[in-house]
C-alpha cells in the first residue's frame, strides 16, 4: 500500500453518483462525514445552519460567489450572543483560566462551522470554478505537487493565497535595517517585532564566535545575531517548512557563509557563547501547523530548553530566553513555576529585558481575553550556567 492508498478521502453523492476525492486539511480536521453540493442558489442563513449542524457544502458555483458566502457565515458566526445566553456564559466565566479555554473552545467551534464550505482542485492545483484564481504558485508552496484531485476548505484555501502573498512580499524587519524576511506557509511570521528588537539590543557577552538560535522558524533571530556580529549562528529547527524557509532567507539577507540551518531536536553539538530560544508562550495544545509557534501541551519546548540549557553554554555564554508572560496573565503558569524551571536547569539569571506587544490585541477591549493581553510583557531573560 503506497502512501497516496492511505490518505483520507471525502465523499458525496452528485448527479445520482457516488463520489470521492482526497480531502486536505492542514488543521488535521477529518473529512465531514454529510456533504451537499451546493451553488450560487444558496442562502447564507441556510448554509450556516447545515454548517453549524456538521453538514459540508461542496461549491459548484461562481468562486467570488462562494468568498461572499464565507463573509455571510462569519458575520453570522460573529454575532454577539443573545442576552440570557451572555448572562449564561458570563456566570460559567468564573476564573481567567477557564474564559481562555471557553474563548479557546468557542474558536474551535467556530473555525469547524466555517470550515465547512469546501472547494475542488484539480491536479496542478487548478480550481474548475467561474472566476476561480489562479491558485498553483500558492497551493504548491504550501502543499507541494497535486497530481490528483482534491478538496479544501475555501476558508483554508484563502489561508494558502494569504501566506503566498506575505512570502512575495515579506515582512520588513527595523533590526536588519529594514531589510526583510520571507515567511513561507505554516511558518510563524515575526509580526511581533518586539522579541526581534529584544534580541537586537541585549547586551553580547565578550566572545561571540558562536551561537545557536533554537527553533528558528523564518531564521530572523539568527539573521539579527550574524548581523550583529556572531562570528558563526547555528540554528535549529524540526519543522521541514521551518528549514526551508529559514534557508531562503538567510541566503537572501547574504548570510548563508555564517549562518546553518540545521534540522534537530532543539540542540546541536557542542557549546555556544550565546543561544537564543523564543518558544511557544501558552502550555496549551494546537490546533493548527501555526499555532505550534504559539500553543505548546505542556510547556514542553521551554522546559527541554531550560532543563539542557547549561549543557550547551561556553564558558562565560548566554542563554537568552524570549517568553511572553500571557500564560501568566491566563492562569496557566506562574513566575515561580518558571523561576523553578530556571534554578531547577542549574541557570541563573543573569538580566532580563522586557517590551510591551504592540499587536492590535493589546489594545482591543472587545476582546474576550482583554484583561490578560493588555498587560503582557515580552520578556529576554538573560541565563547563565549556575556556578557549580
Amino acid at each position: 500500500m503506497n502512501a497516496a492508498d492511505v490518505q483520507p478521502r471525502i465523499g458525496w453523492r452528485e448527479d445520482g453518483q457516488d463520489r470521492s476525492a482526497r480531502w486536505r486539511s492542514e488543521s488535521g480536521a477529518a473529512p465531514p462525514r454529510r456533504v451537499e453540493v451546493a451553488d450560487d442558489r444558496m442562502k447564507a442563513d441556510v448554509a450556516y445552519r447545515l454548517a453549524c449542524e456538521g453538514t459540508a457544502l461542496l461549491w459548484r458555483g461562481d468562486f467570488q460567489n462562494a468568498r461572499q458566502l464565507l463573509q455571510a457565515m462569519t458575520r453570522r458566526a460573529d454575532r454577539p450572543p443573545k442576552p440570557a445566553r451572555r448572562k449564561r456564559q458570563e456566570a460559567r466565566k468564573t476564573s481567567t483560566v477557564q474564559a481562555f479555554h471557553l474563548h479557546r473552545q468557542a474558536q474551535g467551534q467556530r473555525a469547524r462551522t466555517l470550515g465547512m464550505l469546501l472547494i475542488p482542485v484539480e491536479p496542478g492545483h487548478d480550481v474548475p470554478l467561474r472566476r476561480a484564481p489562479d491558485v498553483a504558485q500558492a497551493c504548491t508552496e504550501a502543499y507541494g505537487p497535486a497530481d490528483e484531485p482534491y478538496v479544501v476548505s475555501l476558508r483554508e484555501l484563502l489561508g494558502v493565497i494569504g501566506a503566498h502573498e506575505w512570502r512575495a512580499r515579506g515582512v520588513e524587519i527595523p533590526a536588519l535595517d529594514g531589510d526583510r524576511v520571507h515567511p513561507h506557509y505554516g511558518v510563524f511570521s515575526p509580526v511581533r517585532g518586539e522579541y526581534v528588537s529584544l534580541v537586537a539590543d541585549a547586551p553580547l557577552p565578550p566572545s561571540r564566535a558562536l551561537a545557536y538560535d533554537i527553533g528558528t522558524g523564518t531564521g530572523v533571530l539568527a539573521a539579527v545575531l550574524a548581523r550583529r556580529g556572531m562570528e558563526r549562528v547555528v540554528a535549529t529547527d524540526q519543522d521541514p517548512r521551518a528549514l526551508a524557509c529559514a534557508r531562503e532567507n538567510v541566503a537572501r539577507l547574504g548570510l548563508a557563509e555564517r549562518v546553518e540551518v540545521m534540522e534537530a531536536d532543539l540542540w546541536p553539538p557542542g557549546r555556544a557563547d550565546v543561544v537564543v530560544c523564543n518558544p511557544p508562550w501558552i502550555p496549551a495544545r494546537p490546533s493548527s501547523p501555526l499555532e505550534h509557534a504559539v500553543y505548546d501541551p505542556d510547556g514542553r519546548m521551554l522546559r527541554a530548553f531550560l532543563s539542557g540549557l547549561a549543557d550547551h553554554l561556553a564558558p562565560g555564554g548566554e542563554g537568552w530566553l524570549i517568553l511572553s508572560d500571557l500564560a501568566e496573565h491566563l492562569g496557566l503558569r506562574t513566575r515561580a513555576e518558571l523561576l523553578d524551571a530556571i534554578g531547577a536547569g542549574g541557570l541563573t539569571v543573569a538580566g532580563r529585558l522586557d517590551a510591551r506587544p504592540a499587536h492590535p490585541r493589546a489594545s482591543d477591549a472587545a476582546d474576550p481575553l482583554h484583561a490578560a493581553r493588555s498587560a503582557e510583557v515580552t520578556s529576554l531573560w538573560r541565563l547563565t550556567a549556575a556556578p557549580s
